[in-house]
């Protein structure tokens, strides 16, 4: 069991509570990004699933077959996450070795991710014209390669010549491998908001109530610390009275986000960050990759860890080019600010625009943006050039983040800033703003950049140093 997960100490527990037939019938796994998790949730819900008594890793029963696949009815995923920096990971690694059955594999499950949160089960209608377009050509393309690569042994003729397609080479393949990235990135960009839809749950919590096809359903919401809140209160719901042939799985990178009264109601198990060996050999044994392992130390990206790092690289684009796009939004808004304050006349520019200004306009100018502008929609022009319009909307997340960083890093080190608190309070939530704007209720970047940079502007402007003993920050 859990042969796939490494680095893991987590899992030995999970293992002998399976074993000892005590598993909680609702779980939380929480950890990291790129910690196991996701992998972990899948071979759990194999296990379950499995029709010999102690599931091995190899089993050949219909049901694990269908679970390699990500076939299996019985299993339902919710949740969006960054789906196109894995299938192109994996398509590279495809491309490397096509002939090989677990690469192949490994293609063909990043891409039945992606198409799992547009499973007929969570949709009341079918998706609209344009996502069930791509929708069809992914299984299409899938079928292609079910057919082209068969997992199954290849039929023998009497003459010893092995009978059946030959495995597709050169423009074929590159075929295949554009046509799955083309309409993987279109139909995640245009289909997936960053939170966890309500109608979601709600259908999710329907199917939980039928009857599995097989000896057990299992539900898994992936960062589900990204829920709405009446999402939230609707897995409540499921949580206070779980069917008896389900088990539901949550997954989390921030399990402090979650409501008590769900965390409550969830046996946890806890997923660690590996050391750089063990993340390195996931990268080498996974993505077939021995020298794609060094991690890319973008400013702004924390503790993402090498696989996270090794899978933005294959983002169209990656955290090194966003890094200088937010500098040039933050470096053109402290420049604006300085504008206004100076028609208003204030006798002295606050010192919290100076050192904003500072720190970040020679990072947009390293990166090939060149001087602060102040006029907004020349400033949301280049900054969407720049970022390919977010067509992914985790990269406007990160995006976002990035601004918070830089503001962190303008103040480090600078002494007795009076505005400090304030500016970062009004940051936090302009972007916690922005962000749900955009990822929950799917406005477009340009419209929440613009409102943001004229919220923050304003905000700025009606700060004075002078009135921090009174009512700043009312202002």
């Amino acid at each position: 069991m859990f042969e796939n997960v490494l680095g893991q100490p987590g899992i030995l527990q999970l293992t002998r509570d399976i074993r000892a037939g005590v598993l909680a019938p609702s779980l939380l796994f929480a950890g990291p990004p790129a910690s196991g998790k996701g992998t972990a949730a899948l071979e759990l819900a194999r296990i379950l699933s499995c029709e010999t008594p102690k599931a091995p890793w190899n089993c050949s029963c219909s049901a694990c077959s269908h679970h390699r696949t990500l076939t299996n009815p019985d299993v339902v995923l919710l949740g969006s996450r960054l789906f196109s920096a894995e299938i192109a990971a994996a398509a590279a690694a495809f491309c490397r070795e096509p002939e090989v059955v677990s690469v192949r594999l490994l293609f063909i499950r990043s891409v039945r991710k992606l198409l799992a949160r547009f499973s007929p089960v969570l949709w009341e209608d079918d998706p609209p014209g344009n996502l069930k377009g791509y929708i069809l050509a992914l299984e299409e393309y899938l079928d292609e390669l079910a057919i082209t690569f068969p997992s199954d042994p290849v039929p023998v003729s009497e003459g010893g010549i092995a009978e059946g397609p030959e495995p597709l080479k050169g423009d074929g393949l590159n075929k295949i491998k554009t046509g799955i990235l083309t309409n993987a990135l279109k139909l995640e960009a245009e289909g997936l908001g960053e939170a966890v839809p309500v109608s979601h749950i709600r259908r999710a919590a329907y199917w939980s109530r039928l009857a599995p096809a097989g000896n057990h359903k299992i539900l898994i919401i992936e960062n589900a610390d990204h829920m709405q809140e009446s999402a939230r209160n609707s897995i409540l719901k499921i949580l206070e009275e779980p069917p008896a042939t389900v088990t539901i799985l949550l997954t989390c990178a921030h399990p402090e986000v979650l409501i008590p009264t769900i965390v409550s109601r969830l046996r946890p198990y806890r997923f660690y960050p590996r050391d750089a060996a063990v993340e390195g050999e996931v990268i080498r044994r996974v993505f077939r990759d021995t020298g794609g392992g060094e991690k890319n130390n973008v400013p702004g990206s924390g503790d993402r860890g090498m696989i996270t790092s090794y899978l933005d690289s294959f983002l169209p684009v990656p955290m090194g080019k966003l890094y200088p796009l937010a500098a040039f939004f933050t470096a053109s808004l402290a420049a604006s600010a300085v504008i206004v304050l100076r028609k208003k006349g204030v006798p002295e520019i606050p010192r919290e625009l100076v050192v904003l200004g500072k720190f970040t306009a020679p990072i947009a100018e390293q990166g090939g943006l060149g001087r602060p502008v102040t006029d907004i929609k020349t400033l949301v022009s280049q900054i969407l050039e720049g970022a390919q319009n977010f067509e992914i909307p985790e990269l406007f997340s990160r995006f976002l983040g990035q601004l918070l960083f830089l503001l962190s890093e303008s103040f480090k080190g600078e002494i007795s800033l009076p505005g400090e608190i304030f500016y970062r309070d009004i940051w936090k939530s302009r972007i916690r703003e922005a962000e749900t704007a955009a990822g929950i209720f799917h406005q477009n970047a340009a419209l929440t950049l613009e409102r943001l940079f004229t919220e923050l502007k304003r905000e700025m402007t009606g700060f004075y140093p002078e009135t921090l003993s009174g009512d700043a920050g009312g202002r």
